[in-house]
């Protein structure tokens, strides 16, 4: 591994199956004429135009030589759309600009794990994605030496043309029918990262055309003849039952086609949008209280109950964290607190259904198509197999898009009107019938022996669910000898779910903020307080730690050096953070200065060990957005609800950060030739944590409840 970096600064998978030989059987097809000169041709608008021939679930080739590569995974503005391919066009061996790429379906034979969730995309795709252009580009070199009457060592390939010793070329297309005939080769060599052409270098985003130019794209661009549009009145509050409704208004608004009641919702039908929403803002309905009408006020004593109480859940115990806590010589113990947040996706929730007697018909934005599809075929009592999903690219997902419950919305719909439908949800739609992130609070306890940390014990309150089993094998486990982490959940009506970095997004900034706080009691520098832990990590043979403390050490020197962070510079406060999440180790350094006594976060220097960086133009996306990301929800983000309602539903009152507020960020990237792991997610937990610090050395105040802007006034004031 290289301590060398890369500096930028800025403002599911082809099926194998076993042959009777053992070898691996790839579906063939047809593929015909790449030509050694083959150009993507520029006039080029309508692929569908073009003769292309299939070669297998993720390659097809056109007479006139573009190839085209489908992209199994949803796009969720996280890259896979582009990276995917990517890997795939660098083993087959084709030029980068002859490729086009196409979102492909949900293809539950030829595709695993079509998900967008939890940055694991590239990271299991990897191999599987390889070993598919490279087995491909095998059998097509198998097949020219066999024409040539040579040995296939004796070829070489490079942008889709095969050369023997003598300087002969073929196209992949001119060989292809032999080549399908062959036995399939098992293990085929993949490339070494040195002659990589394609992986490391910047790609732009294959759909940027589309998205700049306004072209049909996303799930809110999709219509189809005939299709008409719903607007759902749903409960107004949490907890809340329809008892009646009043539709004669709705059917006097222009357009209004029908009014359809389902479970405890009111659809209404339109010829446009406009015409849906403007239905059903003229609805009366009546609705009565189902179950408790929740209130954030009321969630905030139940969690510090449950933290006060005995009901835990145990994830995690190493060693005697009372017995080092009753040897202490003091133990330090604080509470953090976040609220609820909603996903706030650019692009309302959407979807399009249309459920007839052959076949159910969806089209839309959704991260787990797989999932959707078998839910909608279980509620209209239908065959999984007569589902057919088409996904578009997404305008945001967040995890929101995790959640099908508005394609089981728009097939419902559907199935009742006999029609097509698109059901469109508004931003207080989005909003108010959401899924949010859960409210949490965690209490963490150290004790201090000798200048050194002997216990941690850390505990978890949570609305409706707790960290995953993975979490608490994060860094301080393993590194301190008696570690404890419990959690306790309280289940509420408000439906709560995945929100970017689940769990961690919070957690991060709590033990983090910790580190830095017992750092600061013990006299020690937090940079090398935490140096020291990961020594007592390595070597470990407690295969449950999830981090490597060599890689961990390594991002924390990268953004010490290349932040500067021992430079003082005056009215410049820092804060450091490292943190381990989603299979990525982090480190950031946030500088903040003060502007009319108010702290301004002006830049965060961030390196990451993701192992080998697919497409760096696209990482830089996800990290910077990461980054801002963190930051604008730990300094604003707030949700609150009264009975059964939350206090806002659109931007005019939700605080999101402002362009003019994001901060410089300056990436630095490890250079390894380790497999690659994702980056969606991991840099923004450390994000809220590190500017929380660089505040504290602003304002020589602690905040441990978010937002940050909101509490700063309760900040706790140290020495």
């Amino acid at each position: 591994m290289s301590t060398s970096s890369m500096k930028f600064s800025r403002r599911g998978f082809l099926k194998t199956s076993a042959l009777s030989g053992g070898g691996i059987l790839i579906g063939f097809n047809m593929f015909t004429a790449c030509s050694p000169n083959a150009e993507v041709p520029k006039e080029v608008v309508d692929i569908s135009q073009l003769n292309f021939n299939d070669f297998n679930a993720f390659i097809k080739i056109a007479d006139n030589g573009v190839v085209t590569i489908f992209s199994p995974n949803p796009e969720i503005g996280q890259g896979v759309k582009t990276a995917m391919p990517m890997i795939i066009a660098e083993e087959l061996d084709v030029a980068w600009d002859n490729v086009h790429v196409v979102q492909a379906p949900l293809d539950n034979v030829n595709y695993q794990r079509q998900v967008a969730g939890g940055s694991q995309s590239i990271r299991f795709g990897w191999e599987p994605l390889r070993q598919t252009g490279a087995t491909t580009r095998q059998m097509l070199v198998m097949a020219a030496a066999a024409k040539w009457g040579v040995d296939p060592s004796e070829c070489s390939t490079s942008e889709g043309v095969i050369t023997n010793a003598k300087g002969e070329t073929l196209g992949y297309g001119e060989v292809v029918k032999k080549a399908a005939a062959l036995e399939v080769p098992e293990n085929v060599p993949l490339k070494e990262p040195k002659d990589f052409k394609i992986i490391g270098t910047d790609a732009g985003n294959v759909d940027i055309d589309k998205i700049i130019t306004g072209k049909p794209l996303y799930g809110l661009d999709y219509k189809t003849e005939g299709m008409v549009y719903a607007s759902v009145l749903r409960p107004p509050s949490f907890g809340k039952k329809l008892d009646s409704f009043d539709d004669t208004a709705t059917k006097e608004v222009s357009g209004v086609i029908d009014v359809i009641k389902f479970d405890d919702k009111v659809a209404v039908l339109a010829n446009s949008t406009w015409q849906a929403m403007k239905g059903k803002k003229a609805l009366k309905a009546t609705w009565s209280n189902g179950s408790p009408m929740e209130s954030t006020e009321a969630h905030d004593k139940t969690l510090i109950g449950l933290l006060n109480g005995n009901k835990f859940e145990t994830l995690r115990k190493d060693g005697d964290v009372k017995k080092a806590f009753s040897e202490a010589d003091e133990v330090v113990e604080r509470t953090y607190e976040s609220p609820f947040l909603p996903h706030n996706c650019m692009e309302p929730m959407n979807f399009y259904a249309n459920v007839t007697d052959d076949k159910i018909h969806l089209v839309g934005p959704i991260q787990t198509p797989a999932r959707t599809a078998n839910q909608i075929a279980q509620k209209l009592g239908r065959n999984p197999e007569e589902v057919a999903l088409e996904m578009t690219r997404m305008g945001g997902g967040f995890g929101r898009r995790l959640y099908g419950d508005f394609a089981l919305e728009a097939a419902e719909i559907s199935n009742l009107a006999k029609k097509p439908v698109k059901v469109v949800f508004s931003r207080e739609d989005d909003m108010t019938a959401g899924i949010y992130r859960p409210s949490i609070k965690y209490r963490i306890a150290a004790s201090l022996k000798d200048g050194q940390i002997t216990g941690y014990h850390l505990k978890e309150a949570s609305i409706n669910s707790n960290m995953y089993g993975l979490i608490p094998n994060f860094f301080p486990a393993g590194a301190i000898a008696n570690y404890q982490v419990d959690v306790a959940k309280y289940d509420s009506n408000i439906t709560t779910g995945a929100w970017r970095a689940p769990y961690t997004n919070f957690l991060s900034f709590a033990e983090q903020s910790f580190f830095d706080e017992i750092a600061e009691k013990l006299e020690l520098d937090p940079i090398q307080m935490r140096l020291d832990l990961l020594q007592k990590v390595k070597g470990t043979t407690d295969d449950r730690i999830q981090y490597s403390a060599e890689r961990m050490e390594e991002v924390i020197n990268l953004a010490v050096d290349k932040s500067g962070y021992y430079n003082e510079e005056a009215g410049v406060y820092k804060g450091f953070v490292a943190y381990y999440c989603h299979n990525t180790h982090v480190a950031e350094v946030a500088e903040v200065v003060l502007e009319n006594n108010q702290p301004v976060v002006r830049k965060v220097t961030c390196a990451v060990d993701c192992g080998i960086v697919v497409n760096p133009l696209g990482a830089l996306n996800q990290i910077e957005g990461g980054i801002v990301d963190g930051v604008g929800h730990t300094l604003y983000g707030d949700f609150i609800f009264n009975d059964g309602a939350p206090h806002v539903n659109n931007f005019d009152k939700y605080r999101l950060i402002r362009m003019k507020e994001a901060p410089e960020v300056e990436t630095h990237f490890v250079k390894n030739n380790l497999s690659p792991t994702g980056l969606g997610e991991p840099t923004l937990p450390p994000a809220g944590a590190a500017i929380a610090i660089a505040i504290k050395n602003a304002t020589g105040k602690r905040t441990y409840k978010q937002p940050l802007v909101k509490n700063m006034a309760n900040a706790v004031e140290l020495g």
